[in-house]
């Protein structure tokens, strides 16, 4: 398998945190989103992934797209350990906290967004800064209600194994704290990204660790 990645991309990470979980080899391919106007906006890219958004898995013919959706695919395809387990009612539990993250904080705050305000609505870096602040932090404080108050919350998001929801929360925290959001008194989710970090699945995955880092 191939991985077409970003070191610092959110969805990225999430991918290779799967893998890593699964004890899956990969070639990791970096896709730099900032060098020459961006490589993912090149064509050899774009022929594999015309959204020209990373991270893209090509498993033998087959090229996919959307870190979710790779995800999945990853534990339909390698169902142990499952990153989907349980009863109906728990993977929806966990695709719900996954989702709350990848479809309602990241996409407000992805790198083209911010390019955008920046260049198209001439918002200023501190301008840009306090919009990427406000909504991480508003989703972040919803997700800690979440977690906190349900008993299936274990040492993980869900139970005491790690889960989509926990492959989603890392990278999300990571930039969090890249951008000095006010996460101190998220003791639960301060709690399970500790307990993740400290796996070598989810080190190996971070941002620092990657052969393209800066």
């Amino acid at each position: 398998m191939k991985l077409y990645t970003y070191f610092r991309s959110s969805a990225a990470y999430r991918v290779r945190i799967a893998l890593n979980l699964k004890g899956l080899a990969y070639q990791a391919i970096p896709v730099h989103l900032l060098r020459t106007g961006g490589e993912h906006r090149q064509e050899d890219y774009l022929a594999i992934n015309p959204a020209a958004l990373v991270p893209a898995l090509v498993d033998g013919e087959r090229a996919l797209s959307q870190s979710m959706a790779i995800i999945e695919y990853l534990d339909e395809t390698h169902p142990e350990p499952s990153l989907l387990p349980g009863a109906a009612t728990d993977r929806a539990r966990i695709r719900g906290i996954a989702q709350a993250i990848a479809c309602d904080i990241h996409p407000l705050n992805n790198l083209r967004v911010l390019q955008y305000l920046g260049r198209e609505l001439g918002a200023t870096k501190e301008q840009k800064d306090a919009w990427y602040r406000h909504w991480v932090e508003l989703g972040l404080e919803a997700l800690e209600t979440t977690l906190a108050g349900d008993a299936r919350t274990g040492a993980f998001c869900h139970g005491d194994t790690p889960t989509l929801a926990d492959c989603c929360l890392v990278p999300q925290v990571f930039n969090a704290r890249r951008l000095n959001c006010r996460i101190d008194k998220l003791a639960v989710i301060n709690r399970i990204v500790e307990r993740c970090e400290a796996m070598e699945s989810f080190r190996l995955a971070a941002p620092e660790n990657q052969p393209d880092a800066e």
